[in-house]
């Protein structure tokens, strides 16, 4: 993945809009200022973060916002991607860090672009239950209210799937169950509430709505019948389900039948139209027919008893999460999600693209950016309507069930005395944007 510092990075269009992510609770700290939430309820229980830690400190972003802030602005991007805690709305103070968050945004020029739900549930809640999906609405309506004239662009949910998948199928990440398939109620319920917060943002007079959504091709592992079958199932699972009710307002292959409640209602309020649709690209997935022993995925021992197995993606460097590194899959991905869905595609922004490296020289980040910015833009010449791309993430954070040891920044934070540092690939980064005007 070496890169050449000759060979620039290609041109994007005018009025491409770039950016950087985070997520509330894996920055912001004050958890002594807000309700709890199911992540708070779950790191408490012994074993369940690899090193032992908790978000209540984190960042201290809630504290330092206008030093991160100024980061930023010094970075030269168009637009920032956070998230805003429901319970925090809900506690003492309600949205008042945000509106001043927002304030600082402005203030420095750059865009605030809002995730109204990052995982982070209050934990007097449960997407389980249908309500949750009405209570999100509320929500959403509040924030909107309060923010919508400051904030143009907004995204709903982000990455049902692996709340899912991962909160709700296997057990791995907050609120820690592990319903295999009797978790997909709460897909239906997130999806729902997506739709009834586009609802809510529109009449609130927003007009430039999105979902991120986690998305990567899915690989058969052989040209076996068994092996393409299982990984159809698979894309299916973590691609289509998440995809088609939004884009197409359906179901794929008969999912309908094993979703709660009155399913054709619901999909008319889910296909409601966003405006652009959100794509978080890490890796694909090799996908093949069930093996005996223990698989893995993500890092995590699945469990017995899945109609497929997912296996390892032999000849690729891999980050320090042990994810491979395949730029030209979001390449495939996008080229293929349009060949899909044609006409029915809204433009698409990358919401999250980014790499776990440990170290100081950081080459590794910015020959990662560096390729898949690359990519990107081949998907883009193939006549995929690219709008935007924001990198994950603008400083390390709290990794969720990793706790500290993943460091997906460009911005090296010391969790010690919490001191801000520009990595080499927040420079480098800087420079393409300079490139790019």
């Amino acid at each position: 993945m070496a890169t050449d510092a000759s060979d620039p990075i290609p041109r994007f269009p005018d009025g491409f809009l770039w950016g950087v992510s985070t997520s509330a609770h894996q920055i912001e700290g004050a958890a002594d200022r807000r309700e709890a939430s199911v992540w708070d309820v779950f790191t408490a229980e012994p074993g369940r973060v690899k090193d032992g830690s908790t978000a209540a400190v984190a960042c201290d972003h809630y504290h330092r916002y206008r030093e991160d802030v100024a980061l930023i602005a010094g970075l030269g991007v168009d637009a920032y991607r956070f998230s805003i805690s429901w319970p925090r709305v809900n506690s003492h103070g309600g949205l008042d860090f945000y509106d001043r968050l927002v304030d600082e945004l402005c203030a420095a020029g750059v865009r605030p672009v809002p995730t109204l739900f990052h995982w982070d549930l209050p934990a007097t809640l449960d997407w389980l239950r249908r309500d949750t999906a009405a209570r999100f609405a509320d929500h959403v309506a509040v924030v909107a209210e309060r923010l919508g004239d400051r904030v143009a662009k907004w995204i709903t949910l982000n990455e049902p799937a692996e709340h899912t998948l991962f909160g709700h199928a296997l057990g791995a990440h907050a609120p820690g169950r592990q319903l295999l398939f009797d978790a997909l109620p709460v897909a239906h319920h997130q999806l729902l509430a997506h739709g009834l917060a586009v609802r809510a943002l529109r009449a609130a007079g927003a007009r430039d709505i999105g979902i991120a959504n986690s998305h990567g091709p899915t690989w058969p592992a052989s040209g076996e019948p068994a092996d393409r079958e299982a990984a159809d199932f698979y894309d299916l699972l973590l691609n289509r389900l998440f995809a088609e009710p939004v884009i197409l307002g359906r179901y794929p292959d008969g999912m309908d039948e094993l979703m709660p409640g009155d399913v054709a209602a619901d999909l008319a309020v889910i296909a409601e139209p966003v405006d652009w649709y959100g794509v978080n690209y890490y890796a694909p997935a090799r996908v093949g027919a069930p093996v005996g022993g223990d698989t893995e995925y993500g890092g995590l021992t699945l469990p017995p008893g899945l109609p497929f197995s997912v296996r390892d993606i032999e000849g690729r460097p891999v980050t320090d999460f042990g994810w491979p590194v395949v730029p030209e899959g979001l390449t495939e991905l996008l080229c293929g999600f349009r060949e899909r869905y044609g006409d029915r595609l809204p433009p698409v922004v990358i919401t999250e693209n980014g790499c776990s490296y440990a170290g100081t020289d950081d080459h590794d980040r910015i020959a990662y950016l560096d390729a898949h910015l690359r990519a990107l833009h081949a998907a883009l010449r193939a006549g995929v309507d690219v709008r935007g791309y924001f990198v994950w993430s603008l400083m390390d954070n709290f990794e969720w069930a990793e706790g500290y040891a993943r460091r997906f920044g460009l911005v090296h934070v010391d969790f010690a005395t919490l001191e801000r540092t520009p990595k080499a690939s927040y420079h480098w980064f800087r420079e393409v944007l300079r490139s790019q005007g």
